[in-house]
């Protein structure tokens, strides 16, 4: 699959404002890397006082691949994620524990290509006959913009050098699960395609949180 870049370029150009006022800031910036879901990011945080931080950074997973079958559909599937986020860090306890809270902004979906062979489906319990140039196709998607909220660990302003940071938290939305197929040329009703939608909606659909969970060093200068 191709990737498209997220426009607007908003996200982006915020990002690059946080690294710019590290220039006119008294309190040390920070350039950190983490690893795990929603996979590589790479970010910017700046201290504005003692106890509160700004940061932005970029996550991707890429696109992954993988086959299945859902609700007795044989699919090939695709899991794409990437996203911008914009975060202000609150040290409660003047400590690198931290409350966290933000936006981001999402390129997040997981497509379902329908593998059809020469048979029968059953689509919203009517029964089908297809064949490998029919399709029911299904597309998965996160809002583009979402609140985020989490807890974790580091950024907080302190001596240059190397440190650990850790995050967990979610990013809220509820998914948006869209249909394209051709099965209305064989007697599939739109009632049919309802009734298929709302039980996917029930199974991969039910997406209303994105969840972070991250590990990775910081280093402060």
């Amino acid at each position: 699959m191709t990737f498209h870049p997220m426009r607007p370029a908003t996200p982006l150009l915020a990002l690059a404002g946080l690294c710019l006022a590290s220039l006119t800031s008294a309190h040390a910036g920070e350039a950190y890397v983490n690893v795990g879901f929603p996979g590589v990011m790479a970010g910017y945080a700046q201290a504005v006082t003692d106890l509160v931080t700004l940061r932005g950074d970029f996550a991707t997973m890429g696109s992954r691949g993988k086959d299945g079958v859902e609700e007795g559909i044989e699919y090939k599937g695709t899991f794409k994620a990437n996203r911008v986020g914009l975060f202000a860090d609150y040290f409660p306890l003047g400590n690198s524990f931290r409350l966290t809270g933000g936006v981001t902004f999402n390129n997040v979906k997981i497509d379902l290509k329908s593998n059809f062979q020469t048979g029968t489906v059953d689509i919203g319990g009517t029964s089908v006959p297809v064949s490998n140039t029919d399709y029911f196709n299904v597309e998965v998607k996160f809002p583009k913009t979402t609140p985020y909220l989490g807890i974790g660990w580091g950024h907080l302003d302190q001596a240059p050098g190397w440190g650990l940071v850790a995050d967990l938290g979610v990013s809220i939305g509820k998914a948006k699960v869209s249909i394209d197929t051709n099965l209305k040329d064989k007697g599939v009703t739109q009632e049919d395609i309802d009734r298929e939608t709302q039980e996917i909606r029930d199974g991969v659909g039910k997406l209303r949180v994105l969840p972070q969970a991250s590990l990775g060093v910081s280093y402060r200068y």
